[in-house]
This record gives C-alpha cells, structure tokens and sequence, in this order.
C-alpha cells in the first residue's frame, strides 16, 4: 500500500493536493502526518523525504516527492487521475502545471490556514493578477468542458490542484466570477474535502512562523480551531 507523507492539515497546501486525489478517487493509502516543527523542517522531514519537504509519497519502499510528481506517478497506475479526452487532458496538466508553478501573490498574501476568518486582507496589484488570472482560468475550463469541475463531469488531478486555492477563498473572504464564483463551494462540499477540514479544525498544536504568515496578512476575526 502506498504511504503518504504530508504536515499540518490547516496548514500544508502543498500535501492536500495528493491527499484530496488519492481519497476522491479511493486510491488506497495509509496517512502519516508529521507536524510543522518551529524553524526548518528540512531534517525532520528528510528522515522519509529526499528534499526534505512535503508530500512524499513511498511505493514499496521507494520515495516520490513534490506534489506534481507525486500525481504523475500515480496517474501511470491509475486511469481516473487525469481526464480521458486527450484535449481535455492536455488543458488540465497545463493548468496544474501553472498552479504548481506561478501564483506566488496568493500564495504569500494569504497562506493555507483553513480554520481561521481574515479581514482587511491588503489586494495588492500582484494579488489581483493572481486573482484574475484564476477567474479567467476557471471560467474557460468550466465552459470549454462542461463542468462541473475545471476538465469535465468528474473531479481530476487538475481539481486537487486547486484545492487549496478554495480554503484560501473560504478564509479571505476571496471572490470570483461568472461560473467561477461557485467552483470554491464545490470543491469544499466534496467528502475528501469535508474530511481534511474537519481533521484541519481539529489539530490543536500551532506553528510559529505559520501563524505569523497568517496574522500579517489582515486581521483575524474568526479562529475555528480546537484549542491550543
């Protein structure tokens, strides 16, 4: 069985992208949950990562790190992963590929913290490109396959990609357009997703520097988390 290494579940975008597929999907794997340590985490986690990050995945003893990776390895042994339509296909890895790569306002604007409500968040140029560019994306791939998810009537890797991005809006207050504006809800009504938040929710331990991303980005009205 495969296992699937990831951190915080408030906290770690980058592991909720294979988790959401694998369950979605039921792809069978066994969960191993490191938290966030204060400072680097690069030696806790290079005990079971090669780059000292997560997610990793490990097949039967052999590691695939980085999120990206992790979702390739899997879509060479099941079929579900990525759309069947070649075209349909070509335009979800595309815009996984982009996810993965750019929207870096997003990312350091308003960091991953799925139980916490932020006000006043500052809309800098760079974050409303990121903005932008997600409706634009969003809407072109919900009319140019049908919806209701990014590359047809199924939720696929592309989806899991931009997951993170819904708990971002549900805690900014982020807003979208056309068909766009209810892709979010969709995603966070999803059971995988349902389960990662209320396990989210649930953790009581706290990470510095994460927290402080958080605090600096606006003010905190709402913090839904157990208690510390």
């Amino acid at each position: 069985m495969y296992v699937l290494h990831i951190g915080n579940k408030n906290y770690s975008s980058w592991s909720l992208r294979p988790w959401v597929l694998m369950r979605a999907l039921d792809i069978p794997f066994e969960e191993r949950l490191t938290p966030f340590p204060t400072g680097s985490s690069f030696s806790l986690f290079r005990s079971f990562s090669p780059n000292g990050r997560v997610p990793c995945l490990v097949d039967d003893g052999w590691a695939v790190w980085d999120s990206l990776a992790i979702v390739e390895y899997l879509a060479e042994r099941h079929q579900a992963v990525w759309p069947d339509d070649a075209k349909a296909r070509a335009w979800a890895r595309s815009a996984a590929a982009e996810m993965h790569s750019s929207f870096t306002a997003l990312r350091n604007l308003c960091p991953m913290s799925c139980g916490v409500r932020v006000v006043s968040l500052p809309m800098s140029n760079a974050l409303k490109h990121d903005l932008f560019r997600l409706d634009d994306l969003w809407n072109d791939g919900l009319a140019r396959f049908g919806g209701p998810f990014l590359a047809g009537d199924r939720f696929t890797a592309v989806d899991a990609f931009f997951a993170p991005v819904a708990f971002r809006a549900q805690s900014y207050g982020l807003a979208f357009e056309g068909a766009a504006a209810a892709y979010p809800k969709r995603l966070l009504n999803l059971p995988a997703m349902r389960e990662w938040y209320a396990a989210g929710l649930a953790e009581t331990w706290r990470e510095p520097d994460h927290e402080a991303e958080v605090s600096a980005t606006g003010t905190i009205v709402e913090d839904l988390r157990a208690t510390a």
